[in-house]
């Protein structure tokens, strides 16, 4: 099963240099270790989602164009749970760019265990 993820989460885009951490605003008042749940509306770039180095989707004779990112919607969010009707992100929840990347959690941000359907 999933675990909840939260606020300092690490993610990382498939077609990015480097890895990002998540910074929830969502909401503040449920939170593991003292960090906030992230819930499916953290999806604002630079707010919830920072830059991920350089996309590999933006190729220049140089190298590549910085990330922007461009977050669509998060997928395979938890079921049954939510946070004032938000929808809670877990460590398989994924979002993709509209450049054409895909975000994904490689740390939930916290060392307890919150697992979720």
């Amino acid at each position: 099963m999933p675990n909840i993820i939260t606020s300092t989460a690490e993610l990382i885009c498939n077609q990015g240099s480097t890895k990002s951490n998540l910074t929830v605003t969502s909401q503040t008042f449920t939170t593991i270790e003292e960090k906030p749940i992230a819930t499916e509306e953290d999806k604002q770039a630079n707010v919830n989602i920072l830059s991920f180095g350089q996309c590999k989707l933006k190729p220049t004779t140089g190298g590549y164009l910085p990330c922007v990112p461009c977050p669509i919607k998060w997928e395979n969010t938890a079921k049954n749970t939510t946070i004032n009707e938000m929808k809670i992100l877990t460590d398989e929840s994924t979002c993709n760019c509209a450049i054409g990347g895909k975000i994904s959690v490689t740390d939930r941000g916290h060392n307890e265990n919150h697992k979720v359907e």
